[in-house]
This record gives C-alpha cells, sequence and structure tokens, in this order.
C-alpha cells in the first residue's frame, strides 16, 4: 500500500483536546517532525480533522 508523510507545521498550544489527541495519534510531538504513514482512509480522516496545523510532504 502507499504511504503518505505528514509534517506538523503548526503548534499544537492553545488547541482543543481532541486535535492534540488526534496529533498523538499521527506521531506528531514536535513542531516540523515529519512521520510517514501508510495511505489509509482513518490517516485522511485524521489529517482532515487537523489540516490547519499539518501539511503532507511528497
Amino acid at each position: 500500500m502507499a504511504t503518505i508523510k505528514i509534517m506538523q507545521v503548526k503548534s499544537r498550544a492553545n488547541r482543543p483536546v481532541d486535535q492534540k489527541r488526534t496529533l498523538n495519534s499521527l506521531g506528531l510531538t514536535k513542531m516540523n517532525q515529519v512521520v510517514e504513514h501508510e495511505d489509509t482512509p482513518s490517516v485522511r480522516g485524521m489529517i482532515k480533522k487537523v489540516n490547519h496545523l499539518v501539511k503532507v510532504v511528497d
């Protein structure tokens, strides 16, 4: 299956708890950190929920 790279571009400070938990679930804990996941609908949903904090890297 294809993989997708996700990078956190904005801080988690002053964000709702559910958005912080979503970032934790994606494995993002620091700014400019890049993680790689399989491209599944569940991962796409998590990215959509915090799309203002992350960006998909090619």
